[in-house]
């Protein structure tokens, strides 16, 4: 069985799959929330802000 990948201490179980119990769970979502974890985008493919200039 394949361990957390949070605490990397206990194996998953099956109710909070990947992880080993709901604790480690919400770290990870936190983690989401806060911007921790972040998928790179090359600068020529980012999202230009918007500077209000059409309205």
């Amino acid at each position: 069985m394949a361990q957390c990948p949070i605490c990397q201490k206990h194996p998953s179980i099956p109710e909070y799959r990947p992880f080993c119990s709901k604790r480690c769970s919400d770290v990870d979502l936190q983690r989401w929330f806060t911007g921790a974890y972040a998928i790179p985008v090359p600068d020529d493919e980012a999202v230009p802000e918007e500077d209000g200039s059409d309205l």
